[in-house]
Formats: structure tokens, sequence, C-alpha cells
């Protein structure tokens, strides 16, 4: 039966407002506070992994909901060890929000951070940032190593500085290491710097399980999940793994959202790694 064309323009002007209701929706609450857990075993069948949590650009502003749940999965996962790999501040005026950030997460998990760009645009005393996650059982790497030890497995976990405001340095970073022949976990937070990596580490012969990035949000406004605009130090980098002979990159879609409060097709993420 032929419906009228008074008939057809309400119920298509209907149908529109609907779908423009629903993308408003996923954009600004769904995407945004809904975290996507990402789940990736790299232990080539160990009965006791190091379990890893990665969460990214959380660009705090407040303690909302949705950090409170994240901290609540993490606390009940219990991860050896957690990671914020950068831009976890954005904004001085928002300083004081990460003694309570990391209240949330349980003292007993060891927690290491890396500087993105905003943790220098921000010009927040970074000998604060370093002091407040050392309360927290943490600790900040600037081309630095850590060695973590569980039971008989050894890993390097090495945090390398901010490419565009800070000195990211492979070269400098790897003089902490001390055995090179460990599995090693390289935080760095923009994902240009991998073909850097890639191209000094032929001489130098690190053993790089995996290289962990952010600061793409994934490209967080996205033309149905094709990148319009990723920020400099991204490269050709988006989301998800990239491998080649040389080394293997997750980046992350990461927690936060910069300039605009909207993610389309860039779901806010948290990931688990067993090494």
């Amino acid at each position: 039966m032929a419906i009228g064309r008074r008939a057809f323009v309400k119920r298509f002007m209907v149908g529109l407002t609907s779908i423009i209701a629903l993308t408003a929706l996923d954009a600004f609450w769904f995407e945004k506070y809904i975290i996507d857990w990402k789940e990736f075993d790299m232990s080539e069948n160990n009965p006791d992994p190091i379990s890893i949590i990665q969460l990214s650009d959380i660009h705090l502003k407040e303690i909302n909901f949705s950090l409170k749940s994240i901290a609540e999965k993490v606390n009940k996962l219990h991860p050896d060890v957690l990671l914020f790999t950068g831009d976890t501040i954005a904004r001085s005026r928002f300083f004081n929000q990460l003694e309570p950030l990391l209240s949330l997460f349980s003292d007993t998990i060891l927690k290491i951070a890396i500087l993105g760009n905003k943790e220098y645009t921000s010009k927040i005393s970074l000998l604060e940032f370093e002091r407040i996650f050392k309360k927290h059982n943490g600790q900040v790497l600037v081309n630095e190593n850590l060695v973590y030890t569980k039971g008989d497995r050894t890993i390097n976990i090495l945090g390398i500085d901010d490419l565009i405001e800070g000195n990211a340095d492979f070269t400098a970073s790897i003089k902490t290491i001390k055995n090179r022949d460990f599995s090693t976990i390289i935080l760095n937070h923009c994902p240009a710097y991998k073909d850097q990596i890639d191209l000094l580490n032929q001489k130098e012969n690190v053993n790089i399980t995996a290289i962990l990035s952010g600061h793409t949000h994934g490209g967080q406004i996205t033309f149905f999940g094709k990148k319009i605009y990723t920020p400099a130090g991204s490269g050709d980098y988006l989301r998800g793994w990239y491998n080649n002979t040389h080394s293997k990159m997750y980046v992350s879609k990461g927690i936060g959202t910069t300039i605009l409060p909207i993610r389309f097709f860039a779901r806010a993420e948290a990931s688990i790694f067993y090494i």
C-alpha cells in the first residue's frame, strides 16, 4: 500500500532523528565510557605468565564512573604490572586528580609510567608526578630500564621519553639494560618512534618482545574506522598491532579524549598482555 508524501516525509524525519540520536549517544557516551578490554597472550603457553595491563592517554579531568570501573577490574585481575603509557595528565589544573586516580588502584600492584607530550605541555611538576607515583608503588621511567622478576622469569621494561616534547633516546635507555637477552617490553608513547627503534636495534640486538604505544587515540573521530586526523608523532600508525621483521608494536586507542569530547569508531580501550 502506497504512502502519501507527508507520511513519507514524517517517517523519514523520525528515522533520521533516531539515527542522529543514536550516533550522538555512541559518540558522546558509549565509545568514551564503556571500555573495550583487549587480551593478548604472548607467553608461549607459559603456565605462570607475567600479566601486564596497559592504560594510555587518560587525559585526566575527573574521576568518573568509567575510571572507577577500570580500577575495579584492574584490582580484581590484580596484574603483576600496571602501565600508564603517557598523557595521563593533560592540563595542569587537573593535576590534583592524579592522587585520587592512583588511589583507586591497589598499592600492591606495581605501576610504571612514562611521559607523554601532554605531561610536558601541561607544565606540571615532573618531580611531583614522580613522587605521587612512587607513593602508590609506582615508578616513572624516562629513557631507562626496570628489571622485573616473577619466580624464575625476568623481563626488562624499558621506558622511552616522549618523542614530541621530550627527548626520546633508545640508545641512552638501553645503556641501563644489564641483560639484553631478557624479553624486553618497550613503553613508547608516540608510535612513530618505532621506526627509529627498529633502525637502532639492528645494531644493539635487544630482545624486543613488544613495543606498547598510545598517543593516536585510534583516530578518536574516524570515518567508520578510517582516520581523519592523527597528531604529530603518530607516523603511519593508528591502532592495534604492527609487525615487521624487527619488532611488533601495539598502539592503544587509549581512554581519554582531546580537543573534542567524543569518540567515533575509536572506542576507548584497556589492554591485558601475558608475557
